[in-house]
């Protein structure tokens, strides 16, 4: 059986899953608002509201598993790969959606299980805001998108027998269609602050859900269609070819962490002899 470095229990459950659905509103309330709605009447303010929200549910979440299961040697775990994962986004930043970040998430989420990926999504996210000075409002909406991609790895059928190319080809497809569900949510997230910036494609409070779906689907297509489609490519790319040897090193140093035995400390002290 392979062990996990967080066991998610009913209270992490729950909270992960409220914090979700938060989040899908956050993410998507320009299409669930009517034009006549409260909401849209301030919708300058709402990202912001949203924005704030989401930092404080992300916290509640990534300490609800912490306190469940979160132990010393997954915490060290932890800050390696979000380390590396930070160190990473900035390569080939601005250049075609060239994010090696992304495979590194698949793959630890596929190895160390949905807790642990929630987790590493979201502190990698911020820990590469912090890095690359891309810190706004824009970075809970991240860190929320990067934990359901990266815990999305962890979910994936035969996490515990499946190797080879099989799972090669199932963590690539994932990768691919993640990358492209990640730039989508992250849309979703920054549409709204467009204001009258560009009147063909920017939301429109006023205007019905279909028109504001048009709207945003020509909002993709003409800023970052073709920056998804670089990490997809890359993401894939990296994950068939660099791809085994990292999932040989995570498992490996999964199995010597020994993540469900306890940590024990002996102190028995060496008894004197009389000499």
């Amino acid at each position: 059986m392979t062990a996990r470095a967080v066991r998610l229990g009913p209270r992490s459950l729950l909270s992960l899953v409220l914090v979700s659905a938060v989040g899908v509103i956050a993410f998507t309330w320009p299409f669930l608002a009517p034009p006549a709605s409260t909401l849209n009447a301030h919708a300058q303010d709402a990202p912001w509201l949203f924005a704030g929200l989401l930092v404080l549910l992300v916290a509640v979440v990534a300490a609800t598993i912490s306190e469940s299961g979160l132990g010393a040697k997954a915490v060290a775990m932890l800050g390696v790969l979000a380390a590396t994962g930070a160190a990473l986004r900035p390569i080939g930043a601005g250049t075609a959606g060239i994010e090696p970040m992304f495979f590194l998430m698949v793959l630890s989420g596929r190895v160390l299980g949905p807790g642990f990926g929630f987790v590493l999504g979201s502190v990698t996210m911020f820990a590469s805001a912090l890095l690359t000075g891309g810190v706004g409002p824009w970075m809970p909406f991240q860190m929320l998108a990067m934990g359901w991609f990266t815990m999305g790895a962890g979910l994936l059928p035969g996490r515990a027998g499946l190797r080879g190319r099989t799972e090669l080809a199932l963590l690539s497809a994932y990768g691919f269609l993640a990358a492209f569900a990640y730039g989508t949510a992250m849309n979703m997230a920054g549409w709204p602050f467009m204001g009258t910036l560009a009147s063909h494609i920017s939301f429109d409070p006023d205007a019905a859900v279909p028109a504001n779906l048009a709207r945003f689907v020509a909002y993709c297509v003409a800023t970052s269609l073709g920056w998804d489609l670089g990490r997809a490519v890359v993401t894939v790319v990296l994950t068939l070819t660099v791809g085994p040897a990292v999932l040989k090193a995570l498992r490996r140093a999964t199995r010597r962490a020994a993540f469900e035995t306890a940590v024990t400390f002996d102190d028995r002290r060496p008894v004197k002899h009389p000499t």
